[in-house]
C-alpha cells in the first residue's frame, strides 16, 4: 500500500468549500486538461453510491476508471472508492475542515495501491507519487483560485446564464466555473435537447431559436463560430464569417424581443480585429484593421446592435490567443516541442497577445458581474511577447530544444498566403487596458506562469 496527502488552505468558509464540491462542474474543474480527460458517465453527485466513469490519457494508451462515492458526511468528508481501473486498490478521502469563521483546509488523502504488488512499486512508484504531486497542485491551484474569484462577487445575486459553444474548448471549462459557483447554466446548441448537453436547441443558419426558451434569463454568453484552424477555401471563408454574424444577429435580434430581457449579453470576438499592425500597441481604442478576419470581426462586434438598442448590457470579448492544454493552439504545439520539433514561425518577430484560459474564463466572469464593463475588452495577459521568445518559453517549461523554424514561404504554402499572414504570421501586440482599469487579477500574468500551469510543469 502507498500514500499520497495534500493539504490547501482555502479563504472562504468550510460549507462554501464543501458546496463548490458539491455542485456540477466541479469534476471538469478538477480534471488536469494535459491529461484529456473525458467524463463517461457522473450519476448522482457526490453522496453515497452516486459513481463516475472517466476515460484518462496520462500515458501512451488511454485507462478507464470506475469509481464510486461513498461515506459522504456533509461539511466534513466524501471518499472516491476505485471499482475498476488502472490501480488494484484507491481509497480517496476529501476531507474538509473549519479554520475560523472565514477560511478552511481541503485535505487529499489517497491510499492506493499499484498493480504487479512489489514489482509494480519497484516500476512505477516513483512515477504514481510524482504524477499525484503534480495533479494535486493544479486541483488545489484551480480550488483556490476558482473560490477566490466567486468570493469577490458573493454580494451579487447567483445568476441564470445561456451560453452558446458551451461544449468546446472554453465553453465547457466558463459553464463548469459558473455552475460550480452557484450560478444556473443553460447550453445553447444545436440539435435536439439533452440533459447536460443541450438545454436550448437552436440553428443560426435557418434562424431558429425559441425566444420562450431565453425569457427571463439574467446574462447570455455567446461564444459558437466556426473554428479559423482550417485551411481556407472559400466555403470555409463563408463559415467563418456566417457562423459567427449569422448566430450574433439572431440571438441579439431574439434577445431584443423578450418582454423580460437579460442584464447582459457577452459576445465573442478576437484580437483579429486589429489586423496585423507590427510593432504598434493596440488597445481598445485601436481602429479596426483591413484583412479578412478583421472584416469578419467588425461585421461580428456590428451584429449586437439589436441588443444594445434593447437597452442590453453588450461586451465584446476580443479574444488573444488562448493557451490551454486540452485545446486550442497550445494542443497543436506541445506535442511538437515534446518530440524537439518546434521551433519560431517566420523570422519570430511578430507579436502574439496570448492569455492562460483560467485567467480568460475568470476575465469572463469578471465582465459577467461588473455592471460598468461595456464594449470592447481585450482578453490577453498584461504583456504581448513576441513569437520568438514565445518559442523560446514553451521549449524551456517542456525541457527541449527550439530547433524547427518553420520559414514564412513554407507556412504560406501550407496554408495559404492569406491565412498564414492572417493567423501565424500576424503581429498583435494587444494590451488589456480595460481590464487593467478595472482591477482585473491575472492568476498567471506571465506567459512562463500560464503555460507551467496550464501543461503541470513543475517550476525550474
Amino acid at each position: 500500500m502507498a500514500e499520497f496527502r495534500k493539504r490547501v488552505h482555502v479563504p472562504v468558509p468550510v460549507a462554501q468549500l464543501f458546496a463548490w464540491h458539491e455542485r456540477p462542474g466541479a469534476f471538469q474543474r478538477l480534471s488536469p486538461p494535459w491529461d484529456r480527460p473525458e467524463v463517461v458517465s457522473h450519476v448522482g453527485g457526490i453522496r453515497d453510491g452516486a459513481r463516475v466513469e472517466l476515460r484518462v490519457h496520462t500515458g501512451p494508451v488511454p485507462t478507464t476508471w470506475r469509481l464510486e462515492h461513498r461515506d459522504y458526511l456533509e461539511n466534513r468528508q466524501f471518499r472516491d472508492v476505485l471499482l475498476a481501473g488502472p490501480f488494484r486498490s484507491w481509497v480517496h478521502t476529501h476531507a474538509f475542515e473549519a479554520d475560523g469563521e472565514h477560511a478552511s483546509v481541503l485535505d487529499d488523502h489517497i491510499v492506493y495501491e499499484l498493480p504487479l504488488g512489489a514489482l509494480g512499486d519497484a516500476i512505477a512508484g516513483r512515477f504514481a507519487d510524482s504524477t499525484l504531486a503534480r495533479v494535486f497542485a493544479y486541483r488545489h491551484a484551480v480550488t483556490v483560485g476558482d473560490l477566490e474569484r466567486h468570493a469577490e462577487f458573493a454580494a451579487r445575486p447567483r445568476l441564470r446564464v445561456a451560453i452558446t459553444g458551451a461544449t468546446g474548448f472554453i465553453g465547457s471549462q466558463l459553464a463548469a466555473f459558473l455552475s460550480t459557483g452557484g450560478h444556473d447554466v443553460l447550453r445553447i446548441g444545436r440539435g435536439p435537447v439533452q440533459p447536460g448537453k443541450v438545454d436550448i436547441s437552436w440553428n443560426p443558419a435557418r434562424g431558429v431559436l425559441d425566444p420562450a426558451a431565453l425569457d427571463g434569463v439574467d446574462a447570455v454568453i455567446h461564444l459558437a463560430g466556426a473554428s479559423i484552424a482550417e485551411r481556407w477555401s472559400d466555403a470555409h471563408r463563408r463559415a467563418i464569417r456566417d457562423s459567427r454574424v449569422e448566430g450574433t444577429s439572431l440571438l441579439a435580434h431574439t434577445l431584443a424581443g423578450l418582454s423580460r430581457k437579460p442584464q447582459v449579453l457577452l459576445s465573442g470576438s478576437a484580437v483579429g480585429v486589429y489586423g496585423s499592425r507590427g510593432d504598434e500597441v493596440l488597445d481598445e481604442r485601436s481602429r479596426f484593421g483591413d484583412d479578412f478576419l478583421a472584416d469578419v470581426g467588425r461585421a461580428w462586434e456590428a451584429a449586437t446592435e439589436p441588443a444594445e438598442r434593447a437597452g442590453i448590457r453588450v461586451v465584446h470579448l476580443r479574444t488573444g490567443i488562448v493557451q490551454g492544454a486540452a485545446g486550442g493552439a497550445l494542443a497543436k504545439q506541445a506535442p511538437l516541442f515534446r518530440l524537439g520539433l518546434g521551433g519560431p514561425l517566420g523570422d519570430g518577430t511578430q507579436w502574439v497577445s496570448p492569455i492562460a484560459l483560467d485567467d480568460h474564463i475568470g476575465a469572463m466572469h469578471f465582465c459577467l458581474m461588473r455592471d460598468d464593463i461595456a464594449g470592447a475588452v481585450n482578453l490577453v495577459a498584461p504583456e504581448a511577447v513576441t513569437n520568438a521568445d514565445f518559442t523560446r518559453v514553451l521549449a524551456r517549461v517542456l525541457s527541449r530544444p527550439a530547433l524547427a523554424p518553420a520559414p514564412a514561404f513554407a507556412l504560406r504554402l501550407a496554408l495559404g498566403r492569406d491565412m498564414a499572414d492572417s493567423t501565424v504570421l500576424a503581429s498583435q501586440r494587444v494590451v488589456p487596458g480595460v481590464l487593467q482599469r478595472h482591477g482585473f487579477r491575472w492568476r498567471h500574468p506571465s506567459l512562463e506562469s500560464m503555460l507551467r500551469f496550464e501543461l503541470g510543469a513543475s517550476a525550474g
